[in-house]
């Protein structure tokens, strides 16, 4: 088991890596997309809009596929299912159709988390799960620094349809792998958390720790999807990039990020392993992280591109030191059997908090500007800090 746990580990993060350039070829292609369908604002956040209302909507349900099917059959399904939706984007025509597919490909996406949190809740104890979902959730961020310059460069090759089929495609070589590879244990491991009796799927909701985390979720998260999806479209209309310099730049917050996912998960492990209690740890690190996402306020009033996206780069490499310890939660404080539920849930909240910040950004950019947005971004990561401070006090046993 300890060997074959990091060759786990790293199926789920290439998993990872899919999914973000999947769902990124669309933002990296914005400005071309944008020009050639003649898309405001205000319709290009209608369309990340339809992706965010599928995720919202499979978050919990995904939780518990995973939970009912397994995590082999059930990423199976949900990597087969977005992979096609991706390639179907080449068909698009219309801004209608570019929506339809967001929202099928939002759909599938959104098993992702709830199934890698429930398989390093198999394989890894406390002191590793950290690390493990970092590495992971890292892939989103890999994946991330990879789509620009690969998504740019497929489509200045051979256009922007081609770019949509070729990534999607990623996905169904992987499925191969993953079903050929991957078996859950066979045995529950000793650090599963005793219950007794199994807590059902409504129950949850009777938990303060849920409300916690997905109140958490649902003011940090769409911080991170502002930079994912809107990043490309602020570098050209504000700081006046190209395509091609969008392909060269646009990566780097990405790769700080990379780091802040190995960062923020061995930081809390290195806590727990000097004698910290885990929430205490995990609280902690996320505290520190939650402050320094205030850099994206600096960031949109910098004179300089230069300043603006290094003043970015430390936002998102926070943002990751956070989201390693936030997505590991749900396996501190659940037992098993209910681990993907329980981040299905939390996963809800930061879709719904992406829809509504989604269209606020295409709202307020046409009338103002983006400044109130990145302000707004900054400040909100401090809200959800506080879900986590007051809500996260002790693993979760009993309802309250």
């Amino acid at each position: 088991m300890a060997r074959t746990r990091w060759w786990v580990v790293t199926l789920l993060f290439l998993a990872t890596v899919i999914n973000y350039v999947d769902r990124q070829t669309l933002s990296v292609l914005a400005p071309v997309l944008r020009d050639e369908f003649h898309m405001t604002n205000t319709d290009y956040s209608r369309v990340v809009f339809a992706f965010l209302l599928a995720y919202m909507i499979m978050q919990s349900g995904s939780g518990r596929i995973m939970d009912r099917l397994g995590s082999r059959r059930g990423f199976t399904l949900t990597i087969a299912w977005w992979s096609a939706a991706a390639m179907l984007h080449a068909t698009a025509n219309s801004i209608f159709s570019f929506g339809v597919f967001r929202f099928l490909l939002g759909l599938g996406e959104a098993g992702n988390w709830p199934g890698g949190v429930k398989v390093v809740s198999e394989w890894f104890p406390p002191k590793e799960r950290a690390f493990a979902v970092g590495i992971f959730n890292g892939g989103s961020t890999l994946g991330a620094v990879i789509a620009p310059p690969l998504v740019t460069w497929i489509a200045l090759k051979w256009g922007w349809r081609q770019a949509f089929v070729l990534t999607g495609a990623l996905g169904f070589v992987w499925m191969a792998a993953w079903f050929a590879f991957y078996r859950t244990p066979t045995k529950p491991p000793e650090w599963e958390i005793p219950v007794t009796t199994r807590i059902r799927w409504r129950d949850l909701f009777r938990f303060r720790q849920v409300w916690a985390l997905l109140g958490a979720r649902m003011f940090c998260d769409p911080v991170w999807w502002f930079y994912v999806f809107w990043l490309p479209e602020y570098l050209k209309r504000e700081r006046h990039f190209s395509l091609a310099e969008i392909g060269y730049f646009a990566w780097i917050p990405f790769l700080t990020a990379d780091a802040g996912c190995m960062i923020g998960g061995a930081l809390s492990g290195m806590l727990i392993r000097a004698g910290w209690p885990v929430l205490r740890a995990r609280k902690t690190v996320m505290a520190v992280a939650a402050a320094l996402l205030l850099a994206g306020i600096p960031a949109v009033l910098a004179h300089s591109a230069t300043a603006a996206l290094a003043l970015i780069s430390l936002v998102t490499f926070a943002y990751s030191v956070w989201a390693s310890n936030i997505l590991t939660l749900p396996a501190d404080l659940f037992p098993q059997h209910v681990v993907a539920s329980v981040s299905g849930i939390s996963g809800t909240g930061a879709a719904l908090g992406g829809m509504i910040f989604t269209l606020l950004t295409g709202f307020v950019v046409d009338r103002f500007s983006y400044v109130p947005v990145f302000v707004a971004a900054g400040v909100m990561p401090l809200v959800a800090a506080s879900f986590i401070l007051s809500g996260v006090r002790k693993t979760a046993t009993s309802p309250e």
